[in-house]
């Protein structure tokens, strides 16, 4: 074989292999999560959700969103906060975006607002959104 002909397949060669190694680190690596324990944290805070007791109300859904962020930051989503990794998720891994928007500025206002409350149903279906939001990204 001609010497340049060497050096030119192993350049290719070369080429190739870098493209690959490229390609992997660039790509999105899926994440596994102990799904028994995020069930079991799940079920934990529905269960905490109770008619009679209008603070479990606010609790459950400050509980469902730091789940719902613990599951985010685990699978290396970048952000500050929580809104900083739902700006980087987008519709990719949401089915329903604007509603994990909608809980999780509920939230908020759960946190930075001393006589907010919200009402039982609202609870009930916050977490019903948290709830697919975890599903969504495979927790649950």
């Amino acid at each position: 074989m001609e010497p340049s002909f060497i050096t030119l397949f192993g350049s290719i060669l070369v080429v190739g292999i870098l493209i690959f190694i490229a390609i992997l680190l660039t790509s999105h690596k899926s994440y596994t999560f102990d799904k028994i324990e995020y069930q079991t944290d799940f079920l934990a805070i529905e269960n905490s959700l109770k008619k009679e007791n209008p603070t479990s109300y606010n609790m459950s859904i400050v509980e469902a969103d730091k789940l719902l962020d613990k599951a985010m930051h685990e699978m290396g989503i970048p952000g500050r906060t929580m809104g900083d990794r739902l700006k980087k998720c987008g519709k990719e891994k949401f089915s329903k975006l604007n509603s994990v928007w909608h809980v999780h500025k509920l939230r908020n206002q759960i946190a930075h607002e001393p006589r907010f409350s919200v009402e039982y149903l609202e609870a009930k279906r916050a977490l019903a959104i948290y709830r697919q939001a975890l599903k969504d990204l495979g927790a649950i």
